[in-house]
Protein backbone atom coordinates (compact mmCIF):
# COMPACT_ATOMS: atom_id res chain seq x y z
CA UNK A 1 0.00 0.00 0.00
CA UNK A 2 2.78 2.39 0.82
CA UNK A 3 5.03 1.81 -2.35
CA UNK A 4 1.58 2.67 -4.42
CA UNK A 5 0.82 6.09 -2.79
CA UNK A 6 4.12 6.98 -2.62
CA UNK A 7 4.95 6.01 -6.24
CA UNK A 8 1.81 7.67 -7.23
CA UNK A 9 3.46 10.71 -5.46
CA UNK A 10 6.56 10.38 -6.92
CA UNK A 11 5.44 9.63 -10.67
CA UNK A 12 3.13 13.39 -9.95
CA UNK A 13 6.41 15.17 -9.27
CA UNK A 14 8.19 13.70 -12.34
CA UNK A 15 4.71 14.61 -14.66
CA UNK A 16 5.82 18.28 -13.24
CA UNK A 17 9.05 18.31 -13.73
CA UNK A 18 8.69 17.36 -17.63
CA UNK A 19 10.93 13.81 -17.00
CA UNK A 20 10.20 10.40 -18.38
CA UNK A 21 8.85 7.97 -16.19
CA UNK A 22 8.68 4.17 -16.38
CA UNK A 23 6.84 1.67 -14.06
CA UNK A 24 7.63 -2.15 -13.50
CA UNK A 25 6.15 -4.03 -11.30
CA UNK A 26 6.53 -7.96 -9.74
CA UNK A 27 5.61 -10.90 -7.86
CA UNK A 28 7.15 -14.47 -8.77
CA UNK A 29 7.55 -12.52 -12.57
CA UNK A 30 7.32 -9.00 -14.10
CA UNK A 31 3.50 -8.12 -14.08
CA UNK A 32 3.59 -5.45 -15.66
CA UNK A 33 6.85 -3.02 -17.22
CA UNK A 34 6.64 -0.11 -18.92
CA UNK A 35 8.71 2.49 -21.31
CA UNK A 36 9.64 6.02 -19.58
CA UNK A 37 7.55 8.49 -21.47
CA UNK A 38 6.35 12.11 -20.80
CA UNK A 39 3.09 11.91 -22.61
CA UNK A 40 -0.45 12.79 -20.58
CA UNK A 41 -1.79 10.06 -21.66
CA UNK A 42 1.39 7.28 -20.67
CA UNK A 43 1.21 8.88 -17.00
CA UNK A 44 -2.80 8.38 -17.24
CA UNK A 45 -2.22 4.33 -18.16
CA UNK A 46 0.57 4.44 -15.20
CA UNK A 47 -1.77 5.60 -12.63
CA UNK A 48 -4.35 3.24 -13.61
CA UNK A 49 -1.92 0.77 -13.19
CA UNK A 50 -1.20 1.71 -9.47
CA UNK A 51 -4.87 2.22 -8.77
CA UNK A 52 -5.77 -1.70 -9.92
CA UNK A 53 -2.74 -2.89 -7.89
CA UNK A 54 -4.41 -0.92 -4.96
CA UNK A 55 -8.05 -2.32 -5.57
CA UNK A 56 -6.57 -5.99 -5.43
CA UNK A 57 -4.14 -5.26 -2.52
CA UNK A 58 -5.11 -8.14 -0.60
CA UNK A 59 -4.41 -10.73 -3.33
CA UNK A 60 -0.99 -11.41 -1.55
CA UNK A 61 1.59 -13.42 -3.70
CA UNK A 62 5.07 -14.71 -3.35
CA UNK A 63 7.81 -12.59 -4.47
CA UNK A 64 11.06 -13.45 -6.38
CA UNK A 65 13.47 -10.17 -6.73
CA UNK A 66 16.68 -11.70 -8.14
CA UNK A 67 15.21 -13.07 -11.74
CA UNK A 68 12.90 -10.23 -12.28
CA UNK A 69 15.50 -7.31 -11.43
CA UNK A 70 17.44 -9.46 -14.03
CA UNK A 71 14.96 -8.51 -16.43
CA UNK A 72 14.29 -5.35 -15.62
CA UNK A 73 17.84 -4.50 -16.00
CA UNK A 74 18.14 -5.88 -19.02
CA UNK A 75 15.50 -3.86 -20.61
CA UNK A 76 16.75 -0.71 -19.07
CA UNK A 77 18.40 0.83 -21.89
CA UNK A 78 18.78 4.55 -21.26
CA UNK A 79 20.89 5.38 -18.05
CA UNK A 80 18.41 6.30 -15.73
CA UNK A 81 17.65 7.06 -11.87
CA UNK A 82 16.31 3.78 -10.56
CA UNK A 83 13.65 3.99 -7.39
CA UNK A 84 13.14 0.42 -6.14
CA UNK A 85 10.71 -0.34 -3.43
CA UNK A 86 11.23 -3.39 -1.47
CA UNK A 87 11.09 -4.93 2.45
CA UNK A 88 14.44 -6.86 1.57
CA UNK A 89 12.10 -9.79 3.41
CA UNK A 90 13.28 -12.88 1.11
CA UNK A 91 16.63 -14.39 0.79
CA UNK A 92 17.57 -13.02 4.78
CA UNK A 93 19.76 -15.35 4.96
CA UNK A 94 22.18 -14.84 2.05
CA UNK A 95 22.04 -11.08 1.05
CA UNK A 96 24.40 -11.89 -1.95
CA UNK A 97 21.97 -12.94 -4.85
CA UNK A 98 19.83 -9.77 -4.49
CA UNK A 99 22.77 -7.69 -5.02
CA UNK A 100 24.31 -9.44 -7.76
CA UNK A 101 21.01 -8.34 -9.16
CA UNK A 102 21.22 -4.94 -8.20
CA UNK A 103 24.28 -4.58 -9.81
CA UNK A 104 23.15 -5.36 -12.73
CA UNK A 105 21.32 -2.21 -12.89
CA UNK A 106 24.59 -0.50 -11.79
CA UNK A 107 26.43 -2.10 -14.44
CA UNK A 108 24.23 -0.85 -16.90
CA UNK A 109 25.14 2.78 -15.60
CA UNK A 110 21.64 3.22 -13.91
CA UNK A 111 21.85 5.12 -10.40
CA UNK A 112 19.91 3.48 -8.03
CA UNK A 113 18.00 4.57 -4.62
CA UNK A 114 16.78 1.34 -1.97
CA UNK A 115 13.58 2.43 -0.24
CA UNK A 116 14.03 -0.36 2.55
CA UNK A 117 10.49 -0.48 3.76
CA UNK A 118 9.38 -1.59 6.95
CA UNK A 119 7.03 -1.46 10.55
CA UNK A 120 9.83 -0.68 12.11
CA UNK A 121 8.10 -1.55 15.75
CA UNK A 122 7.02 -4.35 14.62
CA UNK A 123 9.22 -6.14 11.94
CA UNK A 124 12.42 -4.81 13.74
CA UNK A 125 11.96 -4.14 17.67
CA UNK A 126 9.55 -6.85 17.98
CA UNK A 127 7.46 -4.54 20.18
CA UNK A 128 4.67 -7.01 21.04
CA UNK A 129 2.36 -7.40 24.67
CA UNK A 130 3.69 -10.12 26.41
CA UNK A 131 1.02 -12.76 25.31
CA UNK A 132 0.45 -15.38 22.40
CA UNK A 133 0.58 -14.80 18.97
CA UNK A 134 -0.23 -16.12 15.81
CA UNK A 135 1.84 -15.00 12.26
CA UNK A 136 1.03 -15.40 9.46
CA UNK A 137 3.50 -15.01 6.47
CA UNK A 138 1.19 -13.30 4.04
CA UNK A 139 3.49 -14.79 1.16
CA UNK A 140 3.50 -18.59 2.06
CA UNK A 141 0.44 -18.48 4.49
CA UNK A 142 2.46 -20.45 6.65
CA UNK A 143 1.57 -20.15 10.49
CA UNK A 144 3.32 -19.84 14.00
CA UNK A 145 2.21 -19.59 17.19
CA UNK A 146 4.37 -18.11 19.97
CA UNK A 147 4.61 -15.68 22.58
CA UNK A 148 7.30 -12.92 21.35
CA UNK A 149 8.70 -12.26 24.65
CA UNK A 150 10.34 -15.84 24.54
CA UNK A 151 12.50 -15.30 21.32
CA UNK A 152 12.81 -11.18 21.32
CA UNK A 153 16.32 -10.70 22.34
CA UNK A 154 17.38 -13.35 19.59
CA UNK A 155 14.98 -12.10 17.09
CA UNK A 156 16.16 -8.04 17.99
CA UNK A 157 19.94 -9.28 17.53
CA UNK A 158 19.33 -11.37 14.08
CA UNK A 159 17.58 -7.99 12.57
CA UNK A 160 20.39 -5.61 13.74
CA UNK A 161 22.72 -7.64 12.05
CA UNK A 162 20.61 -8.10 9.13
CA UNK A 163 20.14 -4.34 9.00
CA UNK A 164 23.69 -3.76 9.21
CA UNK A 165 24.70 -6.32 6.05
CA UNK A 166 22.27 -4.08 4.43
CA UNK A 167 24.14 -0.80 4.88
CA UNK A 168 27.50 -2.63 4.36
CA UNK A 169 26.92 -4.04 0.84
CA UNK A 170 24.83 -1.18 0.11
CA UNK A 171 28.16 0.79 0.63
CA UNK A 172 30.05 -1.38 -1.15
CA UNK A 173 27.94 -1.77 -4.43
CA UNK A 174 26.93 2.31 -4.21
CA UNK A 175 23.79 2.04 -3.68
CA UNK A 176 21.66 4.47 -1.80
CA UNK A 177 19.94 3.23 0.98
CA UNK A 178 16.82 4.55 2.38
CA UNK A 179 15.16 3.64 5.63
CA UNK A 180 11.65 3.90 5.17
CA UNK A 181 9.23 3.35 8.04
CA UNK A 182 5.68 2.92 6.31
CA UNK A 183 4.21 4.82 9.50
CA UNK A 184 5.20 7.67 8.31
CA UNK A 185 4.22 10.03 5.34
CA UNK A 186 5.54 9.75 1.96
CA UNK A 187 7.23 12.83 1.98
CA UNK A 188 10.66 10.86 3.22
CA UNK A 189 10.16 9.75 -0.10
CA UNK A 190 9.90 12.67 -1.92
CA UNK A 191 12.86 14.57 -0.08
CA UNK A 192 14.96 11.43 -0.53
CA UNK A 193 14.32 11.79 -4.60
CA UNK A 194 14.90 15.65 -4.13
CA UNK A 195 18.58 15.22 -2.53
CA UNK A 196 19.26 12.33 -5.09
CA UNK A 197 18.36 14.78 -7.91
CA UNK A 198 20.43 17.46 -7.03
CA UNK A 199 23.72 15.61 -6.40
CA UNK A 200 22.96 14.35 -9.98
CA UNK A 201 22.85 17.30 -11.32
Amino acid sequence: FYSIIASAALMTLFKKQRDAVGLSLYSEKIEFHSESKTTNKHHIVLQNKLLNVLNNSLEFKKTSSVDSIHQIASKLHKRSLVLFFTDMMEGTEDLSQIFSALQHLKFNKHELILFHLSENKTEFQFDFKNAPYKFIDIETQEEIKLNPEEIKYEYKKKSDLFLKELKVRCLQHKIDLVEIDINKGVEQILISYLLKRQKMF
